[in-house]
C-alpha cells in the first residue's frame, strides 16, 4: 500500500492528538501520546494544552505529584514524561543506550567502570527510597567512590540509574534545583544487551503514536541502533504492516491506526518547545519543511515554540507584553490568522497564572530569525 506525504502528515497529527483536541484525562493523553519532551518544565504542560479539551494546569500538577505520570532520562537520552505504566519497559528497551552513554568516556574518566555502576546502583536506589535532593546523592557517591570521583559518577548514574524527578513547587511542578527518587520498578536491567520484549512493546508503543514509521524513525525516536529495530519488527509480524512511504522507504505501521485523508482540515497550534511532534522522526520533514528546519531546530539543540499551519511548521511564538507575538515565515490568509488569533487568546489566559513570560530565557534566538511577518496577538487575559 502507497501512502502520500500528506497523509503521513495527518496520521501524525491524528495520533498526537493535534487534528482536535480531546476530552481525556491528562493519564490518558500522555498515554495517547506515548512520551512528552520534558527538559523544559512548560513544556509537557504545553503540549497537552494543545491536545486536551479545557485542560486545567493544576490537573497535569497532580498526576506528576502522584507519580502517575514520571519525568526520566528516557528517550534520546532527554528529559521526558511518560505514563507511569510505560516507564519500565522503555528504560528496559533503552538499556544499550543508557550503558554506552552514562558510563562511557566521562564516568569511565573517574576510573569507575561499569562494574563499579552494577555494584552502585542498588544501593544508590535504596538511598532514594525516599526524595533526595542531587547535592545529597553527589554527597553519598562521595562517600562511596571519593570526593574526586563523586562528580563523574553523578553525571552518568543520574540518567543511568532507574531515578524519578520528584516536583520541586514553582510553576510548571519542577524547578532547576532537581529532586530525585528511585523508580520503584522490580528487578533493574544490568549490561548492555537490550530486552527484546522490551523493545518490541516500545515500537508499537512508537507506532501507535507516531506512525506509520521508518527503521530509521524508530531508531531516532528512542536513539536505539536500527539493527534491534529491525529485529523487532520481524518479530512483529503480523503485528505490524507494511507500507510504501512517498519516497519509496518501507514504512511500518499498526493496523486499523488513525490515517486521515491528506485534505482532513488541520487547525494552528502554537506548539511548546521541543515538542516531541517536530522531533519524533529520522525524515521530520513530514511537520517541518526542510527549509525552515534550520529556523526552529538550532545548532545547540534548542527548539523553539513552533506555529503549525496546516499541520506544518510555519513560523514561532513568545509571550511579550500585551499578548502573543507570532512569527510566521511566509504570508498567511486572514482566516488562518484570526485561527491563530483565536489560539492566542486561550495560550494567554492559559499562561497568565502560571508563567506569562514563559521560553524569556530564549530570547535571543528571535535575534537570529530572518525577516518575517510578525504580529502581537493579545490574549483573554489582556482584553478583559
Amino acid at each position: 500500500m502507497q501512502i502520500t506525504a500528506g497523509e503521513l502528515n495527518r496520521a501524525t497529527l491524528a495520533r498526537q492528538l493535534l487534528l482536535e483536541r480531546h476530552p481525556l484525562s491528562v493519564p490518558e493523553a500522555v498515554r495517547r501520546v506515548v512520551a512528552l519532551q520534558a527538559q523544559h518544565a512548560p513544556s509537557p504542560y504545553l503540549a497537552l494544552w494543545n491536545r486536551v479539551t479545557d485542560l486545567d494546569p493544576a490537573a497535569v500538577d497532580d498526576v506528576f505529584a502522584r507519580r502517575t505520570v514520571v519525568k526520566a532520562t528516557l528517550l534520546r537520552l532527554t528529559l521526558h514524561a511518560v505514563h507511569r505504566a510505560d516507564y519500565q519497559v522503555f528504560r528496559e528497551a533503552m538499556q544499550p543506550t543508557l550503558y554506552a552513554s552514562r558510563l562511557g568516556y566521562r564516568f569511565a574518566a573517574t576510573g569507575l567502570t561499569p562494574g563499579h555502576a552494577e555494584k552502585l546502583v542498588p544501593p544508590l536506589l535504596a538511598f532514594a527510597a525516599r526524595p533526595r535532593t542531587a547535592a545529597e546523592l553527589r554527597a553519598w557517591l562521595a562517600e562511596q567512590v571519593g570526593t574526586e570521583c563523586a562528580e563523574g559518577a553523578w553525571w552518568g548514574l543520574r540518567a543511568y540509574a532507574p531515578l524519578w524527578h520528584l516536583p520541586t513547587g514553582g510553576p510548571w511542578s519542577f524547578g532547576e534545583r532537581a529532586s530525585f527518587a528511585a523508580a520503584h520498578t522490580g528487578v533493574v536491567p544490568t549490561g548492555k544487551e537490550y530486552a527484546p520484549h522490551a523493545l518490541r512493546t516500545l515500537v508499537l508503543r512508537y507506532l501507535e503514536g507516531f506512525g506509520p514509521a521508518s527503521v530509521a524513525d524508530v531508531a531516532q525516536f528512542a536513539m536505539v541502533q536500527r539493527t534491534p529495530v529491525r529485529k523487532a519488527l520481524l518479530a512483529l509480524d503480523g503485528a505490524v504492516e507494511r507500507l510504501d512511504g512517498p519516497d519509496g522507504t518501507t514504512l511500518y505501521d499498526v493496523p486499523g491506526a488513525p490515517r486521515p485523508p491528506a485534505d482532513t482540515p488541520a487547525p494552528p497550534r502554537l506548539m511548546a518547545m521541543w515538542d516531541s511532534t517536530l522531533l519524533a522522526y529520522a525524515d521530520r520533514s513530514r511537520v517541518i519543511p526542510p527549509g525552515l528546519r534550520r529556523l526552529v531546530i538550532r545548532s545547540n539543540g534548542d527548539v523553539l515554540p513552533t506555529l503549525l499551519v496546516d499541520g506544518r511548521v510555519a513560523g514561532v511564538w513568545r509571550p511579550e507584553a500585551g499578548g502573543i507575538e507570532v512569527t510566521a515565515f511566509h504570508d498567511l490568509p486572514p482566516a488562518t490568522w484570526d485561527a491563530v488569533a483565536e489560539e492566542a487568546h486561550t495560550l494567554g489566559t492559559f499562561l497568565a497564572d502560571r508563567d506569562p513570560a514563559v521560553h524569556a530565557r530564549y530570547r535571543h534566538w528571535w535575534a537570529k530569525l530572518p525577516e518575517a511577518r510578525v504580529r502581537l496577538l493579545p490574549s483573554r487575559a489582556d482584553t478583559t
